[in-house]
């Protein structure tokens, strides 16, 4: 087998190799293979990737939030033009099936460039009139900031902090997780080919030590994770120390609930793409699914019926609906939920074991699991498992439900099927999470804020509202009259 090729560093718009010669191996999750041997950044490498930043970051926040605009703008018109590529690349790292990643990771991530590309102009403050002259308010960039990604949807992400961060005037220095490192390397090529100067995007690849690297690092001044909620705790922690801003997009174990007067083949159709897209490796995925009493047989039968036709099998091919989970660690990480879920009375319907597809040796496969569970305390019901393992659960009325589906310290997300949109819109706002679907799940449009309550994160991403997190407004007060000093 010829030696897989090597990526390294990106500071500066070139490759960089670690000061230390570190290595990592990126494997295909379907087929165990090795991808590439990543170079793995220490604090050096840190601290050079936001020196470079600090360089050039100060002539990016000075230029015309139109001309900043203009390059988000063609660097879209990039990605969208790598589309093939970039899923391709998607689809081999991180396992999830070609027939997604084109328009899930590609065209979202040049979905949110554009849109970000269109908001650089339109930063502005506000101006008052008060006593003895007035005010007015400058929205600033904030300076550096370093974004740390996951691995469930890495280029999307990668947009996701970047493209505002840049809108705003600010440069970024940005960790991929390093199980799926290779999409942000070629996202920082195709930035620089469109036209983004030197040291604004800069990449460091690596593990937990490369992160906190990034978090304690005194020249940084906000921090953007996406991951899991222990990991935003050490960052919050971290970033204490020199009071770094903070957005975190963190877990969640959300609710999905289904009224008796639902559309039952839309709310399966829901409850299928929150439960069993990208292997069910979506943080705002609707795992505790909760059914009236009066329909939850028949949600069952159609719930399984449409299971059984999905396809397991090879992310590469166009047919393929469930791909391989992220690495063997996870795929056994879920299989042990699947276990002790049964183990404490929950009853297994279809699906919840390893798979082995044809031509994809030492792949981490799971067939989909469907649960009907009694008790909310489950720990399958409970803890989220990031991965094709979705739990129902019967309720009465509407009360009771609101009670159980804010019963969790997360609030990431939920859903209500109903046709009573009145209902709709009270439970809506009954739940007590970020993002509510009424009658669909888990679309996120970039003109939407997106993120979470309680334990599920702090700060909002994509729409107008995540510039707020990434300017800091500065008063600027001019007096129309003399100074009267009292002394």
């Amino acid at each position: 087998m010829s030696r897989p090729p090597e990526r390294l560093l990106w500071i500066d718009n070139t490759w960089v190799d670690a000061r230390q010669g570190r290595r990592f191996t990126t494997t295909n999750p379907a087929t165990g293979e090795p991808l590439a041997e990543v170079a793995e950044a220490d604090a050096s490498d840190v601290d050079a990737a936001v020196r470079s930043a600090r360089a050039a970051q100060a002539d990016w926040a000075a230029r015309p939030g139109v001309e900043r605009g203009r390059i988000l703008a063609a660097a879209a018109a990039a990605v969208r033009a790598h589309r093939d590529e970039l899923a391709r690349l998607e689809c081999l790292d991180g396992g999830k099936p070609i027939a997604e990643t084109p328009e899930a990771d590609v065209d979202s991530a040049a979905d949110c460039l554009e849109y970000f590309a269109g908001q650089a102009g339109s930063l502005q403050g506000e101006y008052q009139d008060v006593a003895g002259g007035f005010f007015y308010t400058r929205p600033e960039p904030l300076g550096i900031c370093g974004g740390i990604g996951a691995w469930n949807y890495p280029l999307q992400i990668a947009a996701w902090k970047s493209a505002p961060a840049l809108a705003a005037g600010n440069a970024m220095v940005f960790k991929p997780a390093e199980l799926t490192p290779l999409s942000a390397l070629r996202f920082a090529e195709i930035l620089a080919e469109a036209g983004l100067p030197a040291g604004l995007f800069n990449v460091v690849q690596g593990a937990a030590e490369t992160g906190q690297a990034l978090t304690r690092h005194p020249g940084i001044d906000k921090i953007s994770l996406t991951g899991e909620v222990a990991t935003g705790k050490a960052v919050m922690r971290d970033a204490a120390d020199t009071l770094k801003a903070v957005t975190m997009e963190l877990g969640g174990k959300s609710p999905l609930i289904v009224f008796d007067d639902a559309s039952l083949d839309d709310a399966v159709s829901g409850a299928l793409l929150g439960n069993f897209y990208t292997q069910g490796e979506i943080c705002t995925n609707g795992t505790r699914v909760y059914v009236h009493e009066a329909v939850i047989e028949a949600f069952i039968d159609r719930v399984l019926t449409r299971t059984r036709g999905l396809t397991i099998g090879d992310p590469a091919d166009p047919d393929t609906d469930i791909g391989a989970l992220i690495s063997p660690a996870h795929r056994d990480h879920v299989l042990e939920y699947i276990r002790r879920g049964e183990a404490e009375g929950a009853q297994r319907l279809i699906g919840g074991e390893a798979v082995t597809v044809a031509g994809c040796p030492g792949g981490a496969f799971v067939s989909p699991a469907v649960f009907r569970v009694e008790n909310d305390d489950c720990v399958i019901a409970r803890e989220e498992i990031f991965g094709p393992v979705m739990t129902i659960l019967p309720f009465r009325d509407e009360a009771e439900v609101i009670r159980r589906a804010n019963d969790t310290p997360y609030g990431l997300a939920g859903g209500v099927f109903t046709r009573d949109l009145s209902r709709g819109h009270r439970v809506a706002a009954a739940l007590q999470a970020g993002v509510i679907w009424i009658n669909h799940y888990n679309l996120t449009p970039i003109e939407m804020p997106f993120g979470g309550m309680r334990q599920s994160g702090i700060g909002r991403e994509n729409s107008r509202r995540a510039l707020d997190h990434y300017t800091q407004l500065k008063s600027v007060f001019v007096a129309s009259t003399g100074v009267d000093a009292p002394y």
